[in-house]
């Protein structure tokens, strides 16, 4: 992974946080879901990014997110390097093997 784009999903990751505690987790959740888009193709970082998914659901309440992204830590871990559909924004709320369309901002970094 090269840098710039790890300190694209560290920033997502940051931003997220910070959205969360301003109480805006709707947005934060969006943070979250960039991060996740940024991060499939490298199995430590897709994982991490269906951590924090699972603990923003665990303190928001959300026992069908919690669901979904406790099967998606595992899928993340299994296949990543095998395959992912692209653009995916990762929460429970979409299906998992679903392609979606990469916003034109992070597909900048993807294709770098």
């Amino acid at each position: 992974m090269s840098p710039r784009l790890n300190q694209a999903i560290e920033l997502e990751f940051r931003l997220a946080e910070v959205r969360e505690t301003e109480g805006c987790a709707d947005v934060a959740f969006r943070h979250l879901e960039r991060a996740h888009i940024l991060s499939q193709r490298f199995t430590v970082a897709h994982v991490r990014s269906h951590l924090r998914m699972w603990g923003w659901a665990w303190r928001q309440r959300q026992p069908r997110e919690l669901l979904g992204q406790t099967t998606r830590i595992l899928a993340a871990a299994l296949f990543s390097r095998i395959w992912v559909p692209e653009g995916n924004t990762g929460g429970a709320n979409v299906s998992a093997i679903q392609p979606m369309p990469i916003p034109a901002d992070l597909r900048d970094l993807l294709s770098r």
